[in-house]
């Protein structure tokens, strides 16, 4: 019989347990409900992955992330592991089989989402199942407060009723007090063996800069603190911008988001791994399996938008126990766009009924059919055909995700591949004789290296936005050069999947959700103000916010982060600082980057006393971003 540091050993190589897994394997191997709470990094699979290898039987774990469950099955089968996923689309009489190998198969891990187990026969399976252990992954989905609440999560307590003797587990990264108790009542774990590790890092500083230009303190940060770097952005068009900026500026960077393709996410992983790429500059796609011990600093460009979110990301920096350093840069505009982008573009109940008729009407579903049917999806062409908001529209869509109404799968397998099978003058001969074609055909010659010798893929949005036009153009211009059989372009017109889980019923349907979408509105507003709060509160220690949102009351001055920094520089004299800004503005117009080289003083208060000025009128920002005397 295998001891529990023996599986360590065997499967992942490791010698020794990380704090309170061992405890919580334990707990768990003798029959308890247990909860673990534990923060990123924490090692939370291996929690239920080797209590579960240690009894006879199967253990069904739970999850809300297709490409996470995925991810887990992956590694288990690479360790000889039987392990299966049972996703959505999956068809009736596939599924049948698969969970006819669940039962007979010595299959040690069924991995299942929550819709998956209101179906009758994965229900009546279930009950054959000899199963040893029920994880709940993502535990805090359940919870109306928890960050990402998903309804469906509410419906996993059947597993309760069809197997009421086995042990469960609820494991989580982020859950406040609330959530905790919310949990445990939801999935009515008896008794619970509760595990939390406090969320205190002890090496970790977080800073929070108000900055006037973004970009240099970006490129400050990087020459200041060397070593593997993630910053985090808002979307896919900022995470070329900024990678290629911070090439030119002779870093080491690449970018990561959803629409990269499966072959070059991992190519551009393995690098930044590896050290050959030492910044990562991704959107919040960059985040599952993510295990490198040695980022030295993690960047947050623009506000996430929850504390929840923030403090997963900013603890991937650090985990060798060395300093690290977790840095949030913000302007004037920030948090407006904040409200902007997370707030007013939620949905409300008539927004979310009318993209849900209008989804069934594009793909022609009929009253009471469509139950099951996988249809391919291009989100942006059902946007502009209905007229909705992207934004607003998406959102909806994950709305009716969350409520089990359909299951809103981003594929990220729309993409576009160009090659040019001609040569470059005879190419710029054509255009040159068509020249409504020539802008768009440029900025594609060079954007794209490479291209008049092999197939390379496009993107279209971004040459568009070169350009200043839409895809559709684009797409219009590359079709008349295949047409002159100059150029070979393949283009995809999906880019996800829409499985309709129920059958069409639109105001039941709807209605039924209904007192879901208000909470998950409330949530997500409530979540936005607590990050604001945050962001804008610079009299107390950042570390002793987190840990009080996080339900740690009693913690003291962490020394390291912004506000404890800025304290010990309070012998700083602002009309020194006065003084020598005026001096230096006299006769001349000097940037924010140029007045704080010239400095003697911090970089904080020199920029507070900066921005007194501009308010009080002795300076100002001129055309050119550059300040002056007035």
């Amino acid at each position: 019989m295998n001891t529990p540091i023996q599986l360590l050993q065997q499967n992942w190589n490791y010698d020794t347990f990380r704090p309170l897994q061992e405890e919580i394997i334990n707990a768990v191997v003798e029959n308890n409900d247990t909860f673990a709470l534990l923060p990123t990094g924490g090692g939370k699979s291996i929690c239920f992955q080797i209590p579960a290898l240690l009894k006879e039987g199967i253990c069904i774990v739970t999850s809300p992330l297709i490409a996470l469950m995925q991810d887990q099955v992956q590694h288990l089968q690479q360790k000889g592991i039987k392990a299966i996923a049972l996703t959505s689309g999956i068809k009736y009489s596939e599924l049948d089989t698969l969970l006819d190998n669940c039962i007979y198969g010595n299959y040690k891990f069924l991995y299942l989402s929550p819709e998956r187990l209101q179906q009758d026969l994965v229900k009546e399976r279930l009950k054959r199942m000899n199963i040893n252990l029920i994880a709940i992954d993502e535990a805090h989905c359940i919870s109306q407060w928890g960050n990402d609440f998903r309804p469906s999560y509410k419906k996993i307590k059947v597993l309760r009723e069809i197997k009421p003797a086995v042990p469960m587990i609820a494991l989580t990264a982020s859950a406040t007090p609330e959530v905790v108790d919310d949990i445990i009542k939801e999935l009515d774990l008896f008794q619970p063996k509760i595990f939390r590790q406090s969320f205190y890092r002890s090496n970790l500083g977080y800073m929070v800069y108000h900055t006037l230009d973004k970009n240099d303190k970006l490129i400050r940060i990087l020459n200041k603190y060397k070593g593997s770097s993630i910053v985090y952005v808002r979307n896919r068009k900022s995470a070329i911008e900024i990678s290629d900026f911070l090439r030119d500026s002779g870093f080491a960077a690449t970018y990561y988001h959803g629409g990269v393709d499966t072959k070059e996410k991992t190519k551009r992983f393995q690098q930044w791994i590896s050290e050959e790429i030492q910044i990562m500059v991704a959107t919040n796609a960059f985040g599952m399996g993510i295990d490198k011990a040695n980022v030295k600093t993690i960047i947050h460009y623009n506000i996430p938008e929850s504390i929840e979110s923030y403090f997963q990301e900013a603890g991937r920096a650090g985990r060798n126990g060395e300093t690290s350093y977790a840095f949030l840069l913000k302007n004037e505009n920030d948090i407006l766009r904040v409200q902007n982008q997370f707030i007013k573009v939620l949905p409300n109940i008539d927004f979310v009924k009318s993209v849900y008729r209008k989804l069934c009407n594009y793909f022609r579903i009929s009253y009471g059919e469509g139950e099951q049917t996988v249809h391919g999806f291009n989100f942006n062409i059902f946007c502009k055909t209905y007229k909705f908001p992207t934004l607003m529209t998406y959102n909806a869509l994950q709305y009716l995700d969350r409520c089990s109404v359909i299951n809103f799968t981003q594929r990220f397998t729309k993409k576009s591949s160009l090659h040019v099978t001609t040569t470059g003058n005879q190419l710029l001969n054509y255009i040159e004789n068509n020249p409504h074609l020539e802008l768009i055909t440029k900025a594609i010659l060079r954007t794209y290296g490479g291209i008049f010798d092999e197939e390379v893929t496009i993107n279209l949005s971004l040459i568009a936005s070169k350009v200043n036009t839409i895809e559709n153009t684009v797409i219009e211009v590359l079709e008349k050069l295949q047409e002159a059989d100059l150029v070979l372009f393949n283009h995809k017109l999906t880019d996800a999947d829409i499985v309709f889980l129920v059958p069409r019923e639109d105001d039941h349907t709807i209605n039924r959700v209904k007192p879901f979408i208000k909470e998950l509105n409330d949530s997500k507003t409530n979540k936005v103000k607590n990050m604001i709060g945050f962001v804008q509160n610079e009299t107390l220690c950042r570390n002793k916010q987190l840990l009080s949102y996080f339900g740690e009351k009693n913690a003291k001055n962490c020394g390291v982060c912004s506000v404890c920094v800025s304290k010990k520089n309070t012998k700083v004299d602002p009309q020194e600082i006065r003084n020598d800004i005026i001096s230096l503005l006299q006769n001349k117009q000097l940037s924010s980057r140029a007045i704080l080289t010239q400095l003697k003083y911090p970089e904080e208060p020199a920029l507070a006393v900066l921005r007194e000025l501009n308010e009080r009128n002795i300076i100002k920002i001129d055309q050119h971003n550059n300040y002056q005397l007035l």
